[in-house]
C-alpha cells in the first residue's frame, strides 16, 4: 500500500517548512518519495530530502495541472514501479488547482489500487488569505475548496482579531476541512497529520465515551439485580452514576494533578436523565465549536461554572475542550459533567476544540457563553 499526500498552497506559503516537519517528525523510517512541481519555484532543498531517504522526481515540464494527462501520470506510475514506496509527497505547483491533481491521482488509482489517497491539504499563510481571496479567486478558492485539511502558517505573528477573520473567511469556502490554526512549532508532526486527515471529532469521542459508560452501567445493574432483587431500580441506578462521576473525578486528579488540576464540584446529588433501551447518540445532541480564541484560566472558570450549574443551556450531559490559553504559552484542557468540572494543563492541538453534548442545547446561548457570539 502506497499512501499519497498532496500538500498544495501558494508560493511562499510555507509548503517546503510543512514537508519537512513531516518528514523529520511524522514520516521519518518510512520510504518516502517526493514529486514537486518546478512551475517558477525554488526546489526543495534537494541535500536535506537525500539524508532523510527521499527520491527526488522534479517535474519540469511545466505547471502540473498543465500535463495531467501525460506527464503526471507517467511519473506516478514510474515512482511506483521503481521505487515502490510506503508514500508519495505531491506538491504541486502554487497556481495549480487541487481539483485537477486530486483527480489526476484519481485516474493513476484505478489502474494501481496499491495507492491509496491519503490526504490534499492546503497551507495558507493566514496573513494573506483575504488578498489571496480577492486577487487569485479561482485558483486559490480552488485550492481551499477542495481541502481536507487547510494548514496556516504564520498565525504566531497575528492579531487573534485577524486571525479569527482570516477564519471565518476560510470557512465560507470550505464548511468541512480541519483548520490547523496553532502556530506549528507548537505541535509535533503526528499532530498535524491528525489535521491533515480531518481532524478527530470530539462529539464522535464523548458518544463514543457516553455509549461506553451507559453499557457499563446496564451490565453493572443487571449484575445487581441478579444477585439482589430487594434494591429498589431507580434508587440503585441514581447512586451508581453519582459513584461513577465521582470515580472518575478522583481518577482525573490522581494523573493530572501535576497539570495544576483546578476542579469544582458542587458536592450535590447529581441528577440524569435515564432513557432505557436508547442508545446516546439516539438521545443527545451535540453542539460544537473550533476556534482559535484565547481564553484565561479565569474565563474558562466562569463559562464552566455557568455550564454546569444553569438551566439556560439545555440539559448538559458532557463538556469537553481544550482551548489555547492568553499566557501565549500554555493549553488549557476540561471535561465536565452536571454540576462538576475539571480544567488542567494539557498539550497543544491544532486548534481550539470546545464539544457540549446534551439535549434541548441552546445553541445560541452556548455561543454567547463561550463568547464567541
Amino acid at each position: 500500500m502506497t499512501q499519497i499526500d498532496i500538500i498544495s498552497g501558494f508560493l511562499g506559503a510555507g509548503k517546503t517548512t510543512l514537508i519537512k516537519k513531516l518528514l523529520s517528525e511524522a514520516f521519518q523510517g518510512q520510504k518516502n518519495v517526493l514529486i514537486e512541481n518546478e512551475f517558477g519555484e525554488i526546489g526543495i532543498d534537494g541535500g536535506f530530502l537525500k539524508d532523510a531517504g527521499v527520491e527526488i522526481t522534479e517535474m519540469n515540464s511545466g505547471c502540473i495541472c498543465c500535463s495531467l494527462v501525460g506527464d503526471f501520470g507517467a511519473a506516478l506510475k514510474k515512482v511506483l514501479s521503481d521505487y515502490a514506496p510506503d508514500r508519495i509527497i505531491i506538491e504541486p505547483s502554487g497556481v495549480g488547482k487541487l481539483s485537477d491533481v486530486i483527480a489526476a491521482v484519481e485516474r493513476v488509482q484505478k489502474d494501481s489500487p496499491e495507492l491509496q489517497l491519503h490526504s490534499f491539504v492546503t497551507v495558507v499563510d493566514a496573513t494573506k488569505a483575504r488578498i489571496y481571496m480577492k486577487n487569485f479567486g479561482e485558483f486559490f478558492n480552488n485550492q481551499v475548496e477542495h481541502a481536507s485539511a487547510i494548514l496556516l502558517s504564520r498565525t504566531q505573528s497575528m492579531d487573534e482579531g485577524k486571525l479569527n477573520a482570516a477564519v471565518k473567511l476560510l470557512r465560507e469556502k470550505n464548511a468541512k476541512a480541519a483548520i490547523l490554526t496553532t502556530p506549528w512549532d507548537q505541535l509535533t508532526g503526528t499532530q498535524i497529520v491528525s489535521a491533515m486527515e480531518g481532524g478527530h471529532s470530539l462529539a464522535e469521542e464523548l458518544m463514543e465515551e457516553i455509549g461506553r459508560e451507559h453499557a457499563g452501567e446496564e451490565e453493572h445493574e443487571h449484575h445487581h439485580h441478579h444477585h439482589d432483587h430487594d434494591h429498589d431500580h431507580e434508587a440503585h441506578e441514581h447512586h451508581h452514576e453519582h459513584g461513577h462521576e465521582e470515580h472518575e473525578h478522583e481518577h482525573h486528579h490522581g494523573h493530572e494533578h501535576e497539570d495544576e488540576c483546578d476542579a469544582c464540584c458542587c458536592g450535590h446529588d447529581h441528577h440524569h436523565h435515564h432513557h432505557d433501551g436508547h442508545d446516546a447518540d439516539e438521545i443527545f445532541t451535540s453542539w460544537g465549536r473550533e476556534t482559535p480564541r484565547k481564553y484565561s484560566r479565569e474565563e474558562l472558570q466562569d463559562i464552566l461554572s455557568s455550564l454546569a450549574m444553569g438551566q439556560d443551556y439545555g440539559y448538559i450531559l458532557r463538556a469537553k475542550g481544550m482551548v489555547p490559553c492568553d499566557d501565549g504559552k500554555t493549553w488549557l484542557h476540561f471535561d465536565l459533567v452536571p454540576e462538576e468540572f475539571q480544567i488542567r494543563k494539557g498539550a497543544a492541538d491544532y486548534t481550539g476544540r470546545l464539544c457540549v453534548i446534551g439535549s434541548d442545547l441552546k445553541e445560541d446561548q452556548l455561543e454567547k457563553l463561550f463568547l464567541l457570539a
